[in-house]
């Protein structure tokens, strides 16, 4: 592990490489730059290395290929007595298609039997990205259903929001319509409530019997409402008397008891309803 010193050193060496003549920016110097620099520098050698090594490789191989080149060119002139240069313009360019065609398909020479296994590894490669472009398709149609089909939804949505929204201003109109009126009911009630108090006052001023106050009045009503349903039991047995065939000077002393009774009811009835009628 390198030395904070030797760290520094090999930072500014590399800062000095990337910059070369221009001027180095200025930036604050601790040990935390120190690392993220060292460790920028250690990367950036370790690519030139690598970049370096692909370079001599394909430097190599470019020699190769002249050497393979050279000899093939030997090899024809030799044996058919044949040069590039003597070709026709249309020869000419049916070596370089053939030549483009090798390079296109990085094939280790121009063979046929380079050249078909090349060419099936295209066709699949072709089919390949047609039923992948095919799945891309159906699966953009099936991206594009789902798009509209939420697009409808959202519109659906936003009418149905609309409506709601006015469907609340008119219930909030109503309401406030109903609050109103309740405002205005209440001050009425409590003007008639002080309207009524204000007339018990001035008829009990007056001498008016208490009996003949509106709540006296109310009570009474109920109290005739429960006499009267008091008097139909009465009613139905004095009519079951009536039918009986019995010992008569009994039956005609039943019969005046229930009718004393029925015209004692009936008279305190008079009674309440005239109290009531003044």
């Amino acid at each position: 592990m390198a030395s904070p010193e030797e760290r520094d050193l090999q930072v500014a060496a590399w800062l000095k490489k990337i910059f070369g003549d221009h001027p180095i920016p200025q930036y604050e110097v601790n040990p935390r730059t120190t690392e993220i620099l060292y460790h920028l520098s250690e990367r950036n050698r370790v690519r030139d290395r690598d970049i370096c090594l692909v370079i001599e490789d394909l430097k190599q191989k470019a020699s190769e290929y002249e050497s393979e080149a050279k000899h093939l060119q030997d090899f024809l002139m030799e044996s058919v007595n044949f040069s590039p240069a003597n070709l026709s313009n249309t020869g000419s360019r049916f070596l370089n298609a053939l030549v483009d065609s090798a390079i296109a398909l990085e094939t280790k020479d121009t063979s046929l039997a380079s050249f078909i296994p090349a060419v099936n590894d295209l066709t699949s490669d072709l089919f390949r990205t047609k039923s992948k472009s095919e799945e891309i398709k159906l699966e953009l149609g099936k991206l594009g259903k789902n798009l509209t089909a939420t697009l409808v939804l959202e519109k659906c949505l936003r009418e149905d929001l609309k409506k709601a929204e006015l469907h609340l201003s008119a219930e909030r109109t109503k309401v406030d319509s109903r609050l109103q009126n309740m405002d205005f009911l209440k001050a009425k009630a409590a003007e008639f409530r002080f309207g009524i108090k204000a007339a018990e006052e001035q008829l009990s001023a007056r001498g008016m019997d208490a009996s003949l106050s509106h709540q006296s009045l109310v009570a009474l009503s109920e109290k005739l409402t429960e006499l009267k349903q008091q008097t139909i039991p009465l009613k139905t047995k004095l009519e079951s008397y009536l039918d009986l065939m019995p010992n008569p000077s009994l039956a005609q002393v039943k019969i005046e008891e229930a009718k004393r009774e029925l015209d004692a009811i009936e008279a305190e009835l008079t009674k309440k309803v005239d109290l009531m009628e003044l």
